[in-house]
């Protein structure tokens, strides 16, 4: 008995726990919307640690994020984007968020309209170079 038992508290806390970074209602967004808001940066879908994100934006810092898994895509614009490497002079910004000016070491990637790239939680990453002025993306990010 102690190990049925067991096993469904086991169960019951995997559902619980899966149930994060998944959405929980169906979201339409408009793509009048969406445009608008690829102008400013910002968050179109925020349902239940599922955070969708359209943005445009330069070159910045390096980011590490503690519990944030990002999946970005690129439609529009080319940059090189690192990632990994050890951060050079890091400072904390917000709970689980630190940022730095460089990078040693690390991958780069060139990215380029179409282009998908997953970054897991704690990894550093960086548009280290936007050759385009500006690129367009959207972040789909995940949080435990």
């Amino acid at each position: 008995m102690k190990v049925l038992l067991g096993v469904a508290m086991s169960v019951a806390m995997t559902v619980a726990v899966a149930g994060d970074g998944v959405p929980t209602v169906v979201t339409y967004v408009p793509h009048d919307k969406v445009n608008a808001t690829m102008v400013k940066g910002g968050q179109i879908i925020n349902d239940h640690g599922l955070i969708v994100i359209a943005q445009r934006r330069g070159a910045g810092e390096v980011e590490v994020h503690a519990k944030t898994n990002h999946v970005f895509i690129i439609v529009e614009g080319e940059a090189t984007f690192v990632t990994g490497g050890t951060l050079v002079s890091p400072r904390t910004t917000d709970p689980g968020q630190i940022r730095a000016a460089n990078v040693q070491g690390g991958q780069e990637h060139h990215l380029t309209k179409g282009d998908v790239i997953t970054v897991p939680a704690k990894t550093p990453h960086w548009f280290k170079e936007v050759s385009t002025q500006t690129i367009a993306y959207y972040a789909i990010n995940t949080e435990p």
